[in-house]
């Protein structure tokens, strides 16, 4: 069976994230949940996170806890003030409003073909945009953040890490 390139393409850039990953870290990593049937049960992205350029804790929770299916990501704490577009230097918001309280990610829902990936969207506030996201738990306490326009091949991935309080309590 042949995949169309952009699938393809996502899949090896995936794949090259994940082997970065596994590779920048030494890791002792918890086995996956798993379900009645031995089969490994995908784990969502819930809880706090620390942004790749560790600004901000981020945590993921249902938009609307009432029965939405929609996750959201809302900024907790504020940890550090350092642009990703220019490393070393203070980042300059394009958008004046704290980032305290501010919602990152939104309308995440999870991806057809049940799998542990998330789609939605993440808002920039280094330059006010607003890109589609694509969400992958990794191990260990690890999330592919990966921000695209168009299509996921014209994107850039992050790894977002849990707070060392939260480590080890995946959702």
């Amino acid at each position: 069976m042949k995949l169309p390139i952009a699938v393809a393409a996502q899949a090896v850039f995936l794949a090259l994230g994940l082997t970065h990953v596994a590779g920048a870290q030494e890791t002792t990593a918890a086995p996956p949940a798993t379900t009645a049937q031995g089969a490994a049960q995908p784990k969502a992205p819930l809880g706090r996170w620390i942004t790749e350029s560790g600004n901000l804790e981020v945590n993921i929770a249902p938009c609307n806890p009432g029965g939405s299916n929609t996750l959201c990501g809302k900024v907790v704490r504020v940890l550090a003030n350092r642009s990703m577009s220019a490393p070393g230097t203070d980042m300059v918001a394009a958008d004046a409003r704290p980032a305290l309280g501010m919602t990152l990610l939104s309308g995440l829902r999870q991806a057809d073909g049940g799998n542990s990936e998330y789609q939605g969207e993440i808002y920039n506030r280094e330059n006010a945009k607003t890109y589609r996201v694509n969400l992958t738990p990794a191990e260990p306490e690890q999330l592919l953040v990966h921000a695209y326009v168009g299509i996921p091949l014209f994107g850039k991935t992050q790894v977002w890490r849990r707070p060392a309080a939260e480590q080890g309590s995946g959702q």
